[in-house]
């Protein structure tokens, strides 16, 4: 029976750090599913979607959500990843079938995919008011250590992160997830200490999550610290309805120009890699209901 996935988060060292760890290989093998992701790829995308989800367990809002993109300059191309305050979760690579050979540590060369010669961007929306953007250099390509630059410098956070991805022999995801230590403001430095000594421990956070639940973690290496759990999932917030409503903004002029000239609508949506197609006849209706949009 699949292991449902996810984010389970508590205080350690006496309430003085913020603990999650996650468990998101149901996540990454959608997107494999999805997608059809070459190993790396699968590896790419999918530590971004676990990093993502951690992000998203912290907002505060309902109606919160939260956008990634990476843009490395490697040959998988940039990584998008959008999720909500429901760990909602979406993304894609737009290269995703690419193969590289290993790293020099015989491991997937996810750095070698995404690119060192860019930056990680954070769009958050907390709901209310203007959304905080944070933008920040990469570090290695890898995404754990990209993601820790970013909590460092764009929000003052310093975060020890460590995320990994294990595929198998069939190009499915065996385990996934990470581990994520936040020292909140006023920490001892004895707390500080600990989560620097400790984050060490999960360098090969993917295999262990191949034979632990989250929750087993947690129990073997925090002991009975208190935790709440969140359920991540892969849920891309788009419909026919909703891409109906932007067609029908762009007016019945532009509608029966794209009909003239190819035949039909089709609009692809990325995240899902969905098409969505309309018909000179389902255009026309589309034209009649919505009073034509504007011209």
């Amino acid at each position: 029976m699949k292991r449902e996935d996810r984010v389970l988060r508590g205080l350690i060292c006496g309430g003085e750090v913020s603990l999650a760890v996650a468990d998101t290989a149901q996540l990454v093998n959608e997107a494999i599913r999805i997608h059809g992701l070459s190993p790396v790829c699968a590896a790419a995308l999918g530590r971004t979607l676990t990093a993502a989800a951690y992000m998203c367990s912290s907002l505060k809002e309902e109606r919160g959500a939260l956008s990634v993109t990476i843009k490395g300059g490697g040959p998988g191309g940039n990584i998008y990843v959008s999720g909500d305050k429901a760990l909602h979760m979406r993304g894609y690579i737009e290269q995703p079938q690419v193969f590289l050979p290993p790293n020099a540590r015989g491991k997937l060369d996810v750095g070698g995919c995404v690119g060192r010669d860019g930056y990680l961007s954070v769009v958050r929306e907390d709901g209310e008011g203007q959304p905080f953007v944070g933008t920040t250099e990469l570090v290695s390509g890898e995404i754990g250590e990209d993601f820790a630059a970013y909590f460092a410098y764009s929000e003052q956070l310093p975060t020890a992160i460590a995320v990994g991805v294990k595929i198998g022999t069939d190009g499915t995801c065996l385990g996934a997830g990470g581990v994520f230590m936040q020292p909140l403001p006023g920490a001892s430095d004895e707390s500080i200490r600990y989560v620097e000594e400790t984050i060490g421990r999960f360098a090969a956070v993917s295999s262990i999550l191949e034979s632990h639940s989250a929750e087993e973690l947690w129990r073997e290496y925090f002991g009975a610290a208190q935790f709440y759990t969140l359920h991540p999932a892969y849920k891309c917030s788009c419909s026919r309805n909703y891409i109906e409503g932007i067609l029908a903004g762009m007016g019945e002029a532009e509608l029966r120009s794209i009909i003239a000239e190819q035949g039909k609508i089709t609009v692809h949506c990325h995240y899902c890699n969905t098409d969505y197609i309309f018909t000179p006849a389902e255009t026309e209706e589309l034209i009649a209901r919505t009073g034509g949009g504007t011209t």
